[in-house]
This record gives C-alpha cells, structure tokens and sequence, in this order.
C-alpha cells in the first residue's frame, strides 16, 4: 500500500477538483480514478481531501454524526474470521458473555444519550441471533425508542429477510452488516462462510425497506485494488453508512503481526469512501485513533461520522476528546431529535 507518484493506475493525471465536480454532477469514479486516489503522491493529499470536502459539505454540511456502540453479546463465536478477537481461532483474552439483559442493553441507550450520540448501535458475537436472544432485542427496542431520541442500529449476524422485517417492526431503523473486503480477498480473512452469504444479508434487508449500515476493514493485507471493489460495491447497495475501520492488530488473532498502515494512506481512503459513496454517512470507526493519531481532525473533511466512546474489544479516546476535535474544526454535532 505504498504512495505512488502517478495520479492513477495508467499514470494520467487527475485533476481533484474536476472529479469532485463529477460526483457532485451525479458522476461516478472509474477503477483507474479510484485506485489513483489511493496512489496518489502525498504531496497531493490536500487537495483529494478539499475534493472529498466539496462532496461532504454538499451532502451534511459541516455537521458530525455521533455513534455510541454497545457489544451486547461477546465472544464464543463459532466463525474463524482471521481480525477479530471474539472469533473461534482467536486466543485473545477478552470478555465472554451471552446477550446482555435488557436492563444493561436500556443502560447503554442512556448512555449513548448522555455522550451525545444520536445512533445506539447494539453489536452481538456469533453467526446470528438465536430465538431466545432474538427476542430479546424485538422487547428491548421499543422501550429504547420510548425513553430516548435515539436512531437504533442493531448487528445480528445473518438474516433472512423475515427476520430483517420482525426487526423493523420493533423499531429498528438500520441494520448493520459489513461486508469487510472485496469478493477475491475475503476467502483470505474467512473459511467459515462466504461472500455471497453477506451480499445475501444485505440483500434481504433491503428488500424490507430498512437502512443499511455496511462497510469493511482496511490494513488486513489487501490490494489497493481490494479497497476499490469494496467502495464501488457499496455504492451499487446505496448505503445509508459506511463504517471505515482500519485494522487493529490484536494480539491472539491471524493477523496480529500485520503492520499499521500510514496516516496519510488512511485519510485517502476515507477520500475514496466518500467520492464513490457521495451520499452515506461515512464513519470512521476501530482503528481511528490508532492509524490516523494526530492527523484524526483531517479525517472528518471525508467522513461525517464517529463513534464516541469504545469499540467492541478495542478502546476509544476520551469523549472529551472527540468533542473538542469537532468543536475545533468548527464543525457541529448533529442535536437533531429522532423519530421514535
């Protein structure tokens, strides 16, 4: 994933400007103008961010989304996914719980409250949700939406499409599900389901009419190429967010040893997200403060959106410190209330 001189996989040159034109114009990015925004020589990166700024400020103006994510169900998964602490090939010592009671799963939500959030997003470990755990979020979610302004975002695995409805009428409002890589680099990352087997979650819960919240995780050992399959496939979905994580190295999983990627390569990829995906809540996710450090205020020129507060095994940074972030930007947390 290194810098390289030319604009673009054919070496012509790309002018920024003109291309967030495009996009704003209704235009898409080609393969070769996405992998040059990755390639790109650093001495360019103000200027691919001023062009992803020119398509985030059109869509959500300076305004920041707040997320605040609860992991209701840790670890004990039955799936070998080489990045993640909870999967069954990894020896990382972290929590291990079954579903959360309701009344912890209501505490997050004012928690989430408190921090500002305006998403709750309810995380759970394994394939899928099972009858019992199921129903536990379809009587958990209406007493969310009654006692809180809150958009609620739930991660149940896979899902058939009735499964996808009984979740929208408990008062869901999103469904998050990432595809993670591209289709050629994800029998890299997972032997225990395939591809198609996420296309198909995402599939079904769009025929419901729910949101989508679906991203990927970038720094497993990738192609450049992988990067751009991921954001135009998501473009193809029309998600409503996109979650950028960047890889976090933990010990105990597959990929532990893999490096960090650089900076300056993280704020372009979140450039890329937003020029292929012109219209998704763009969130910076695990890995943020880890990959981007102190260039994490440039970020948002790209995306629109964070957590604030923790990851699912993984910590964040102060709320404090996201808050001063966005203040000194002078860009403002969305306040805007939530139906119920």
């Amino acid at each position: 994933m290194k810098s390289e001189k030319n604009n673009s996989a054919s070496g012509s040159k790309i002018i920024w400007s003109e291309l967030a034109q495009r996009v704003l114009d209704g235009g898409r990015l080609t393969n070769d103008e996405a992998l040059g925004v990755l390639r790109a020589a650093d001495d360019q990166l103000l200027e691919i961010l001023a062009a992803a700024y020119r398509v985030r400020h059109r869509h959500f103006g300076n305004r920041v989304h707040l997320n605040f994510l609860i992991n209701a169900k840790s670890g004990m998964c039955g799936e070998d996914c080489a990045y993640c602490s909870q999967s069954k090939v990894s020896t990382a010592k972290i929590e291990q719980y079954d579903l959360l009671a309701e009344e912890k799963i209501l505490d997050g939500a004012r928690l989430a409250t408190e921090r500002k959030a305006k998403t709750y997003c309810i995380v759970t470990s394994g394939r899928k949700l099972s009858g019992t755990d199921f129903e536990t979020v379809e009587r958990v979610v209406p007493k969310i939406k009654a006692a809180h302004c809150l958009a609620v975002c739930v991660s149940p695995g896979f899902l058939t499409a009735e499964e996808a409805t009984r979740l929208k009428n408990c008062g869901v409002n999103r469904i998050n599900h990432n595809l993670n890589t591209s289709r050629r680099f994800y029998p890299t990352i997972c032997s225990t389901h395939d591809y198609q087997r996420r296309l198909d979650t995402l599939q079904a819960v769009r025929a419901t009419g729910l949101e989508i919240c679906s991203g990927g995780i970038v720094g497993m050992g990738e192609e450049d190429s992988d990067v751009v399959d991921l954001a135009i496939s998501l473009g193809s979905f029309g998600v409503e967010a996109l979650p950028v994580n960047f890889h976090i190295p933990i010990p105990g999983t597959p990929l532990a040893e893999r490096p960090l990627l650089n900076p300056r390569y993280c704020l372009k990829t979140l450039a890329l997200f937003r020029l292929t995906n012109p219209r998704a809540e763009l969130r910076i996710a695990a890995g943020r403060e880890l990959h981007l450090g102190p260039l994490q205020p440039l970020g948002l020129y790209a995306a629109n959106s964070i957590f604030v507060g923790d990851y699912l095994t993984t910590k964040g940074q102060p709320a404090g410190a996201d808050y001063e972030m966005i203040e000194g930007l002078g860009f403002e947390a969305v306040t805007d209330a939530v139906e119920p």
